[in-house]
């Protein structure tokens, strides 16, 4: 069988789909709701393609080839719906990648990084933070107008984080010369920026109540975001912000832990389903149409593997080290 890939004649045997074919003849073409080895169905459209033997778009995870058939995987046309569907996850992804008080420091100190260390009590590694980013013993928050502070998601609840007398505290209980610094990734401001958008007044009352770490922060920064495919593709396509609303009336940040060291954040997933697929007697569909959402029964938690957490595309479903 014979068919051609922008403009490329291929020889094809067996029955791979044309997202196989075309990434073996290297064509690139992103996908979300697909991933190697592991049983899927098209959902998510970003890895589009154009039949123009029929003038239709096709999701190429799941088409399999027909002798004769030309197959456009680069036109502008192709990359505006995938550019369309990617924007349309997004209305449905309420996440902020990175936390808004390191996007705003500086000194371009990982705050959020900083204070998870400090609130789980490991106040060494937060001030090695705090030494590779400062020029110690002057502390860059003397005469910094505390943009952190500002920025952050708690001011919206109640009160900001205190990030200066924190940071104050870790330089006056912690021996600096017995503690190597850690150093600080940079966040890389090119990437595309989730953001959480406004609480509503359910999800502050519930945040206020329930979040009582040692610090008050929130950590509203993804702890998937380095695996996050998602956004890759939204960097890639250049998408700044999303260009819909966002339509989610999911809880954010309603993290549902599934053990030690696993959890699941519905307000992050975009329904691609492999988690369902790909897990017995674990993650389920609830609903239907565009009021479905995946569901975890509490009796289901036992049955999930860790490996699961490697399918999921946007960091909804992740892995945390203690």
């Amino acid at each position: 069988m014979q068919i051609t890939i922008n403009d490329k004649i291929i020889d094809v045997q067996g029955q791979d789909t044309l997202l196989k074919i075309a990434r073996r003849e290297g064509f690139e073409i992103p996908s979300l709701c697909w991933s190697k080895d592991a049983r899927h169905k098209s959902s998510c459209m970003v890895c589009a393609v154009k039949d123009l033997s029929s003038g239709q778009i096709i999701p190429s995870c799941t088409s399999k080839p027909v002798e004769g058939m030309r197959i456009d995987t680069q036109s502008e046309e192709v990359m505006q719906v995938r550019t369309l569907s990617l924007e349309l996850l997004l209305s449905d992804h309420r996440a902020d990648c990175e936390a808004p008080c390191s996007l705003v420091c500086p000194s371009k100190l990982d705050i959020e990084r900083m204070l998870n260390y400090y609130d789980k009590g490991q106040k060494e590694k937060a001030f090695g933070l705090i030494k590779h980013a400062f020029d110690l013993p002057k502390l860059a928050c003397e005469n910094c107008k505390a943009p952190c502070e500002k920025a952050c998601r708690r001011g919206s609840i109640d009160t900001p984080v205190t990030i200066r007398k924190i940071i104050k505290e870790l330089t006056k209980v912690v021996d600096a010369t017995k503690v190597d610094e850690i150093e600080n990734v940079a966040i890389d401001k090119t990437k595309f920026q989730s953001r959480l958008g406004r609480f509503c007044e359910s999800e502050k009352a519930r945040l206020k109540e329930t979040v009582s770490t040692p610090s008050n922060c929130l950590h509203c920064a993804c702890a998937g975001k380095s695996a996050c495919q998602l956004r890759t593709h939204a960097t890639t396509h250049k998408i700044k912000r999303p260009g819909y609303d966002m339509s989610s009336a999911l809880q954010v940040m309603s993290r549902i832990k599934i053990n030690d060291t696993m959890y699941f954040e519905p307000s992050k997933c975009i329904r691609c389903g492999l988690c369902v697929y790909n897990s017995d007697n674990g993650f389920t569909f609830k609903n239907r149409g565009f009021q479905m959402e995946v569901n975890l029964p509490e009796e289901n938690k036992k049955n999930i593997r860790v490996e699961l957490a490697s399918l999921c595309p946007t960091g909804a479903l992740y892995i945390v080290e203690n």
